[in-house]
């Protein structure tokens, strides 16, 4: 069984601060050690505060490469997609070489797409780092409660998901998990349902994700019940 670690932080801005920090400090280390560092994003508003604060930092950034949880189907400027988010955040104000940076092509279509990016993904595994959020329902990326996938895609296609739009894209389980480090952010009152769910056992799509080293989760005081 795979350790979660739980932090309780007091505020929203204290959870972005701290998972900035805690990323910069890995990115350094996997730097030093293999001359790369391989991240996967999260969207969603707690993650766009800690790439906000990632955009100020002093690294070597022509070594990061950036790869995406999720993604929806949408056209590629569509301002809800997540790769779009993280840019206007973050990447368009730092020096990571555009080929590093690897978005979904959900614009093809869960099937194509998945496809697609599932030949990325393989041989940049295992992660350094994989970035996730939770939703109230206790999903992840786009993995959510009651769907079931194959366990032995890497990327798997989303259709009728419970939030629009309902077609996405998502890393499946097992790539989600081929990570050496895994980050949850979870801010606010309405999660505290889910994450005492989480902590009491139940089969929820985030509690299926520990990485090779276990999990590390960021709350902030509201959250934790």
């Amino acid at each position: 069984m795979k350790e979660t670690r739980w932090h309780v932080l007091p505020d929203a801005q204290a959870v972005a601060d701290t998972v900035a920090n805690r990323i910069g400090e890995l990115a350094q280390t996997a730097i030093g050690k293999q001359g790369r560092f391989r991240i996967v994003l999260a969207g969603g508003t707690t993650p766009e505060r800690v790439y906000a604060r990632l955009a100020g930092h002093d690294t070597a950034w022509e070594a990061w490469h950036i790869f995406f949880g999720d993604e929806r189907c949408l056209p590629p400027d569509h301002p809800q997609r997540n790769s779009v988010m993280a840019r206007r955040a973050w990447l368009d104000h730092v020096s990571i070489p555009a080929r590093q940076v690897h978005d979904i092509p959900a614009e093809l279509g869960p099937e194509a797409a998945a496809r697609a990016y599932g030949k990325v993904v393989a041989p940049a595994l295992p992660f350094d780092l994989v970035l996730l959020g939770m939703g109230e329902d206790g999903h992840t990326a786009s993995l959510f409660p009651g769907q079931r996938h194959d366990t032995g895609q890497l990327v798997v296609p989303v259709f009728g998901a419970p939030k629009p739009p309902p077609e996405r894209v998502s890393l499946g389980q097992d790539a989600l998990n081929d990570s050496l480090a895994v980050f949850v952010m979870i801010t606010g009152a309405a999660k505290r349902q889910a994450v005492q769910q989480w902590r009491e056992g139940a089969d929820l799509p985030i509690a299926a994700i520990h990485g090779r080293n276990g999990s590390d989760i960021y709350l902030d005081a509201a959250a934790y019940p």
